[in-house]
């Protein structure tokens, strides 16, 4: 694709979410325009997994926009939890949960399980999709291991991130810049895969 000439939509409304994503492809002179900005809502995420979750978003936003359109759909998995909270780890507490309700009930399912078991990994799918519904979506994904601490840590980031510990780094989601973050994230790792996939 021609990256000068390309507007591309994000099909998210989590202000974290777009700054982080928008570090990341800018420099790729692809003009990001949030769905918000287009008086385009937010859809029901009904899959089952996360490229599922993905493809829904960027597909309703291509529709709605006439543009190309990204998103990603992540969450965090908990093998003590079996896999919890998994796709709905935005809405773990319920419907209209906050990011501090999520990471209250996660800590209060764990609070009998031992730090050794306390494993888990973020996943995310990252996808672009063509308003051209002939066009196959690209997909990209990406995974960050580590472990959920006792206590939040940090000021930054968001979702789980200052309880989730990059045991490599020894630091917490929300303890990292964005630049730091980008470079060990799921999401980062996931986007990044899908900037290089479009930059060809």
């Amino acid at each position: 694709m021609n990256a000068a000439t390309n507007r591309i939509v994000i099909a998210s409304g989590n202000e974290g979410k777009v700054r982080e994503i928008g570090s990341i492809f800018e420099n790729l002179n692809i003009e990001i325009v949030k769905q918000a900005e287009l008086n385009i809502a937010s859809v029901p995420e009904t899959g089952s997994t996360f490229v599922d979750n993905a493809l829904i978003k960027a597909r309703h936003a291509a529709r709605q926009s006439g543009l190309p359109a990204i998103a990603d759909d992540s969450g965090l998995v908990v093998d003590a939890l079996d896999g919890r909270p998994g796709v709905l780890s935005a809405r773990y507490a319920g419907p209209a949960a906050s990011d501090d309700d999520n990471v209250e009930k996660l800590l209060e399912e764990l609070a009998d399980v031992s730090g050794d078991e306390r494993s888990a990994h973020y996943e995310c799918a990252a996808v672009w999709v063509s308003p051209d519904e002939t066009v196959l979506p690209l997909i990209a994904e990406g995974q960050w291991h580590g472990r959920i601490i006792h206590q939040r840590r940090g000021d930054s980031g968001f979702g789980y991130d200052p309880v989730f510990l990059d045991t490599a780094v020894n630091k917490t989601g929300a303890e990292m810049s964005m630049e730091e973050k980008n470079r060990q994230s799921h999401r980062g790792k996931a986007f990044r895969r899908l900037r290089d996939l479009l930059s060809r």
